[in-house]
């Protein structure tokens, strides 16, 4: 018979004190695409109705961001994801109903400050995870959002929030859509994470003059040649530098 939630944060709460960072935690809002449609990875903990986001805690002699990544990857299995912290949650109750019926010297039960990341990663090589807390994990589509834990939608919410505004100063793509893709399915996710219509010349002449893409020599094949669309790819040292120093101009 497999240990209920509370029997299971009871038996972590043993060594958590001396493993991990006490009052701070990490929430991650892991962000891909597919077909069209922007997903978020959630998780649904044990003996529980309400989803959540995936964390976890900070080991002592751990970065903040190494802490992010450990989590992402145990959650995902995928190395090459783009993360970025972009708020601190830290209203005092917080948690207090979740754990309401919990034992008072517990781990969780305290006040935890959650470091929000929002990370962009390749739907096709993620496989979501379960770990002993959980029974599900899985994508969602962020128009179909189900009833969150906490705080969570607040920090999804926001997460993408901040996303739509670093698409004013940064690309944002490569760890979302497939090695070649075309200007109309770039243009798309850029729709769908701007929920707005974006002009289609318009566009092409700002990712053009980002100088960012690399044309491909053979376009795609699809029904007749001359109706073919272009394949482009990002150009990685190009792409790292536009990173770094901002784009010229915004949306």
């Amino acid at each position: 018979m497999e240990n209920t939630l509370k029997e299971l944060v009871k038996e972590f709460s043993q060594t958590a004190w001396n493993e991990y960072l006490p009052h701070l935690s990490i929430d991650c809002v892991v962000f891909g695409y597919n077909a069209a449609t922007m997903k978020v990875l959630l998780v649904k903990l044990k003996d529980q109705e309400l989803w959540s986001l995936p964390g976890g805690y900070i080991r002592k002699e751990e970065d903040i961001k190494e802490a992010a990544n450990r989590i992402l990857i145990d959650r995902t299995g995928a190395h090459d994801i783009y993360l970025q912290q972009f708020s601190v949650f830290a209203d005092k109750n917080r948690s207090e109903e979740f754990f309401k019926d919990f034992e008072d010297g517990l781990w969780n039960k305290q006040r935890f400050i959650s470091l929000g990341f929002y990370a962009l990663a390749d739907y096709e090589k993620v496989n979501p995870v379960i770990d002993i807390f959980s029974s599900t994990c899985e994508w969602i589509d962020i128009n179909e959002l189900p009833v969150m834990m906490m705080d969570h939608r607040t920090i999804l919410d926001q997460a993408l929030l901040k996303l739509r505004k670093e698409l004013n100063y940064k690309p944002i793509g490569y760890n979302l859509l497939p090695d070649e893709f075309t200007m109309p399915e770039l243009q798309r996710l850029y729709e769908i994470i701007l929920d707005k219509k974006l002009n289609r010349g318009n566009f092409y002449r700002k990712m053009i003059g980002y100088d960012i893409l690399d044309k491909m020599d053979e376009p795609r094949m699809e029904g007749k040649a001359h109706k073919a669309p272009n394949l482009y790819r990002f150009n990685i040292e190009k792409y790292k530098i536009a990173l770094q120093d901002g784009l010229k101009e915004g949306w």
